[in-house]
């Protein structure tokens, strides 16, 4: 019976992740497409990816696999989906096409965050019962979204923050950060590993918690203080 609780209260927990997980990657993904397409590159809408069906959005490893073993390891949810396919060269004007469809991602995630926060005025309105339920979902969301745009906005090619930064560095300085995207993954890979093996030999070194978890903290505080859920 233990063991069947603990498994119920698993799942009950998993559910108030799942559909804000499937939100944020979803929105994410889709508005690189959309404002791609604004600027003259039509190959994620050719692609099918100029949607908000989830279903052409997941990622089996980052939206499932990946989210499941973080959330039965530690109870926290995080996950991304099939990158949109972008032909920069085709942006007109390129370098402002670059920028703006990189930051399409992340900006959507913090509007995401803000109507979710917004929402949590009307939790009253629910069924007593499903209050609780719908309030951590939503909860849960602000947080996701928070951590997904943080993440997205490091400075490290493939990821948004390292395309808004060859976009708008001069060329000297774009040219060596642009080929680093081959190795970005790997990198961040690589910072991840080391924050694993620093907790548990007592080291102290988390790399991406300092440069994640501190910065999504402002951007929850903000979303909050914006909102009106912060007083």
């Amino acid at each position: 019976m233990i063991v069947d609780g603990h498994l119920a209260a698993m799942i009950a927990n998993a559910t108030t992740w799942v559909f804000p997980i499937i939100f944020a990657v979803t929105f994410h993904e889709a508005a690189h497409g959309f404002v791609a397409l604004r600027f003259g590159d039509d190959t994620a809408l050719r692609a099918g990816r100029v949607t908000f069906n989830p279903l052409k959005h997941i990622d089996p490893f980052g939206t499932v696999l990946l989210p499941a073993l973080l959330l039965v390891s530690s109870g926290f949810m995080f996950g991304y989906a099939k990158p949109v396919p972008v032909n920069f060269g085709r942006l007109k004007p390129a370098r402002l096409g670059m920028v703006l469809v990189a930051l399409a991602g992340p900006m959507t995630n913090v509007l995401l965050a803000i109507g979710s926060a917004l929402l949590l005025f009307l939790i009253g309105f629910a069924p007593a019962s499903g209050q609780r339920w719908l309030g951590l979902n939503l909860a849960h969301s602000i947080t996701l979204n928070a951590v997904l745009c943080v993440f997205n906005l490091l400075p490290l090619p493939p990821l948004d923050g390292g395309r808004v930064a060859v976009g708008l560095l001069p060329r000297p300085l774009a040219l060596p950060l642009a080929r680093l995207e081959p190795y970005g993954m790997l990198i961040i890979m690589g910072l991840f590993l080391l924050g694993y093996l620093s907790a548990r030999t007592g080291l102290g070194l988390n790399p991406l918690g300092w440069l994640i978890g501190v910065p999504a903290d402002a951007l929850i505080r903000f979303v909050l203080a914006v909102t009106g859920q912060g007083a």
